[in-house]
């Protein structure tokens, strides 16, 4: 018997205006995509449709500007580290909690996520004070630790959730051929790892990249990242200079997105062995 996959005209209209409406949702998300891209390109100096000509005058500005380099460098410098440092604490206190048991388990979790789901201005207005007393307001270091705050818990949540079918025997079956807890974890519970804890430093490390509103409290002129050189533009100045910026981040973002299904499809593949 052949498969009927909808049994009734009800069946099929769901299955249609299933898909239309998320078709619609996502073409109202993509939409000022679709429109910020081409006006990257235009050859005058506004925003305006239609556009008199095609340039990549803005591209060269935003590459060979002072200001766009810049800030370019303090982006990845800034985000580079603050993502070896997420990092390394969130896979570390992802690996405590998985083994772990103890009373109040779930509030430090709960505790430790909250970077995640507090608004970012009341965070920065916390790291701002408690920088001020430590004299780390207007510095490099004062940035990184901010960022890598913002970042831990995406490392965190994604090394925990690898840990939950991580089988325990393999630590047991490396101790017992002779190995020290230090060599179980490098050859043994790393490499099993390794998907969830470079999806979650690429996590902090775009949330670094694309954060605005602490470098905004915490930054000084020196530690412009990209992200506030594109919020000071936009109050003083707009060109389609920001738009060839918002550009390039949007083919970033889609790199990182490509390079995170490549992973999830490899961690899915070595689980299945």
């Amino acid at each position: 018997m052949a498969f009927q996959p909808y049994h009734t005209k009800t069946d099929r209209l769901a299955h249609y205006l299933y898909w239309g409406v998320g078709l619609g949702v996502l073409l109202f998300l993509i939409l000022p995509i679709l429109v910020v891209i081409p006006l990257s390109f235009s050859s005058d100096s506004f925003l305006s449709y239609p556009m008199p000509g095609w340039s990549l005058r803005w591209y060269e500005e935003v590459l060979t500007s002072e200001q766009w380099t810049s800030a370019l460098k303090n982006s990845l410098l800034i985000g580079s580290a603050a993502t070896l440092l997420a990092t390394i604490l969130g896979t570390l206190a992802a690996i405590g909690l998985n083994y772990a048991d103890f009373k109040g388990k779930n509030l430090m979790l709960s505790l430790m996520i909250s970077p995640m789901v507090v608004p970012l201005v009341i965070s920065a207005l916390g790291l701002y004070f408690f920088f001020a007393e430590m004299g780390l307001n207007a510095s490099f270091l004062g940035l990184v630790l901010a960022h890598a705050i913002l970042g831990a818990p995406f490392v965190l949540i994604t090394v925990n959730a690898t840990l939950q079918g991580f089988d325990r025997n393999l630590m047991r079956a490396a101790s017992s051929l002779g190995a020290n807890p230090w060599i179980s974890f490098w050859k043994v519970v790393l490499p099993l790892i390794l998907p969830g804890v470079i999806s979650g430093g690429l996590f902090a490390f775009a949330t670094s990249f694309d954060e605005v509103v602490v470098a905004l409290f915490v930054a000084g002129p020196e530690q412009r990242t990209l992200p506030r050189q594109m919020f000071d533009g936009i109050r003083e100045n707009i060109t389609p200079a920001i738009l060839a910026v918002s550009t390039l981040l949007t083919l970033f973002a889609l790199a990182l997105l490509s390079t995170l299904e490549w992973l999830r499809r490899r961690n899915e593949r070595l689980q299945g062995r």
